[in-house]
């Protein structure tokens, strides 16, 4: 892997042009981007798979399988603290210790995600988030990975909440591949959805029913969920708050059902507060002085939530507490600091690595 990170680099070279390699792999093993001058393959990035599994579980309440080995909220505290959530621990699911500390890995070589190809693809009916959470849960999905300190990577029509499902489909033209792939889905899945078969991967139709539908982020709640990826997109692209992913100093705590993650450097402070109970909950701002601006707020109505509860400005008190609305995410810059880096079109729909 080392050959082809360093034939790859000496293209961009030769070729002025980023080339990037990133490795699809859950092994939480720092030496796929370590540089190949200290023993590692050198690869720019690589999936961050704790990440996505601390999430969806905490989302969807999900536990078997991988996912046994999460569901707690201090977990996705750790992914955005730390990166791997296992670094060294015993897995229940693995049977055995699994990962490597990541202190020396970069934020910006970890790839983040609520969902992808694999994960969705891989289930027995391929279904998205749409289809495994409710509207409010869908916008902290997409708070949790865009507001992160990571690389965000979108899969296909989550930004609208697309509700065709994405089936695990093949074309081979061996008939006898075709029917063992086909046995072997349906035996792994057997008595999931009681005794529905899980569609046959050869099929056409299987491939038809897992073309997006673009005709539906025109209206309702599709076309509200993808103003609020715009929106939070808008936010990481431009706000100092939530540029410096690199050198900022990340510090996140867990109290109740809500996660909260503060970002500051360089004379830029942000915090993001992510309630993922059914019940308000409560928080407050940091002890330091200051007064803070709020940036986004998914419970508002424009973004088609319940209602706020938090005003837009805030001058910090010694005992301020504030509610925040069940399943829903806030953000807060502190006023005073430079608002915006750059400016980028406000029609953008694309996240920085989409698939």
């Amino acid at each position: 892997m080392s050959l082809l990170s360093a034939a790859v680099d000496d293209l961009a070279r030769r070729s002025r042009r980023n080339l990037y390699l990133i490795a699809e792999s859950d092994l939480n093993d720092p030496v796929f981007v370590r540089r190949r001058e200290d023993d590692g393959y050198g690869l720019h990035a690589q999936w961050n798979d704790d990440f996505h599994h601390s999430l969806h579980a905490l989302q969807t309440g999900e536990r078997t399988g991988y996912y046994c080995d999460f569901g707690s909220p201090s977990q996705l505290c750790t992914a955005f603290q730390k990166g791997y959530v296992f670094s060294g621990q015993y897995s229940v699911f693995r049977q055995h210790r699994h990962g490597a500390p990541s202190e020396n890995v970069k934020r910006s070589q970890l790839v983040v995600f609520s969902q992808n190809h694999d994960q969705v693809g891989n289930r027995g009916w391929g279904e998205r988030s749409s289809a495994l959470m409710d509207f409010e849960r869908q916008k902290l999905s997409a708070g949790a990975v865009l507001l992160s300190p990571f690389i965000p990577l979108l899969f296909m029509g989550e930004e609208y909440g697309e509700t065709a499902p994405f089936l695990y489909f093949t074309d081979h033209s061996d008939p006898a591949l075709g029917r063992a792939v086909r046995d072997g889905r349906r035996a792994e899945f057997a008595g999931f959805h009681g005794s529905e078969e899980v569609p046959d991967p050869q099929e056409e139709t299987t491939f038809l029913r897992s073309k997006l539908d673009h005709s539906i982020f025109q209206e309702g709640e599709h076309k509200l969920l993808l103003e609020f990826y715009r929106e939070l997109l808008r936010l990481r692209k431009t706000h100092a708050g939530f540029t410096n992913q690199d050198t900022a100093t990340i510090d996140s705590y867990i109290v109740g059902d809500c996660l909260t993650v503060q970002r500051s450097g360089e004379g830029h402070d942000s915090i993001v507060v992510l309630n993922f109970g059914d019940e308000p909950g409560n928080w407050s701002l940091p002890s330091s002085s200051g007064c803070w601006s709020k940036l986004i707020d998914s419970a508002e109505p424009r973004w088609g939530g319940p209602g706020s509860t938090l005003p837009n400005h805030i001058h910090q008190g010694a005992d301020l507490k504030l509610e925040l609305p069940p399943k829903s995410l806030c953000a807060f810059a502190r006023e005073g600091m430079a608002p915006e880096t750059r400016e980028i079109g406000r029609s953008q729909v694309g996240g920085e690595n989409h698939e």
